[in-house]
């Protein structure tokens, strides 16, 4: 057992999820005042003592203020390390900039390796995230990074919400759901999740024009009178996700719900769900969801005199608990990589 104690620090993200986590740790959130002055600059004083203590600062990032949130964060780290901490370790559950991972064309920047040396200049000396968008973001750190994966409570969601007795009295569900990536750089996600449910895989390979524009899909594989679960990474203007919904609906899919790790939800994300095939989408609570975004999407929703669904329901998985865990394991020195595959309960 380490002698130092957890502090839990978080800035003006997500402060639902610090709460949810400080509560399952037994923790009370550290002190912290994060204020922004009237020129838009960010001030840190933090409220009480983190000299040789085991420092975590939880901070998300928000749709419209990513930039912002990353300050914060950044600000924070330095802070508790010109405060003498022990360990600092930062937590983001979504990782910012992690789809500018590669140099894919002339000029173009790595950004997400400007973050990895920001966060090291800042103080960090250990992170902790889910679902990188690119596994290989762990590489551009020279500090420990512990990428964790929703994929554990997704199965359970799926079992519990999903996962019907088809007719015939056969093994419970398999016929019923298949499990469907909606480009092929997913497709390592969803194949893994179809092999620990033992249900049917499908691809569906799509072509852009443009970015957050595509333009073509084609799918590969049967979802004819099967519920298909889209599953990916990320959810931002759900162009991709309403175009694959709808690829599927004319295929013969009976139902289609989407299950994905950060719900972004930008632009006019509301709006093209509302009017998509996709009957409910699920998402963790990585990165916070305005309460009007989800008010408009589940009043959408409702099933006509034909069992027809109409508009799109959302629900959340809590991924509080899997943090939580992670904070407790690291600061007790305990392996993080049980987390990779085995769920914690609510």
């Amino acid at each position: 057992m380490a002698s130092n104690s957890i502090k839990l620090l978080t800035g003006n993200s997500h402060p639902d999820l610090a709460k949810k986590v400080a509560m399952r740790l037994g923790v009370e959130l550290t002190k912290i005042m994060v204020l922004q002055y009237s020129n838009q600059e960010t001030s840190v004083t933090i409220g009480e003592s983190v000299r040789d203590e085991d420092v975590f600062v939880l901070q998300s990032t928000r749709p419209n203020d990513i930039n912002d949130s990353l300050m914060e964060l950044l600000i924070i780290v330095s802070a508790c390390k010109t405060s003498s901490a022990r360990r600092i370790t930062a937590i983001l559950p979504n990782f910012p900039y992690a789809r500018q991972d590669k140099k894919d064309k002339s000029r173009a920047p790595i950004t997400a390796k400007l973050m990895a040396n920001m966060l090291q200049t800042a103080g960090c000396n250990h992170v902790i995230t889910m679902d990188l968008h690119a596994s290989q973001i762990q590489g551009f750190f020279n500090v420990p990074v512990d990428n964790l994966y929703a994929e554990p409570s997704s199965i359970k969601w799926i079992r519990d919400n999903l996962m019907r007795p088809p007719v015939g009295g056969e093994a419970k569900g398999q016929y019923e759901c298949v499990i469907v990536s909606p480009d092929a750089g997913g497709a390592k996600r969803a194949t893994s999740l179809a092999d620990r449910l033992d249900l049917s895989f499908a691809l569906i390979h799509k072509e852009r024009s443009r970015p957050n524009e595509v333009s073509r899909m084609t799918l590969v594989g049967s979802v004819d009178g099967k519920v298909a679960i889209l599953v990916d990474d990320m959810a931002d203007t759900c162009g991709t996700l309403a175009k694959a919904a709808d690829t599927l609906r004319k295929n013969g899919a009976k139902d289609v719900v989407a299950l994905v790790t950060h719900g972004i939800l930008s632009g006019n994300a509301i709006e093209t769900l509302k009017k998509g095939s996709l009957s409910q989408l699920v998402i963790t609570n990585t990165v916070p969801v305005a309460q009007e975004k989800i008010n408009a999407l589940n009043d959408s929703f409702y099933v006509d005199d034909q069992g027809v669904t109409h508009g799109c329901k959302l629900a959340f998985i809590d991924i509080a608990p899997v943090l939580a865990e992670a904070v407790r394991r690291t600061h007790n020195g305990e392996s993080v990589s049980y987390l990779f595959t085995h769920p914690v309960d609510g």
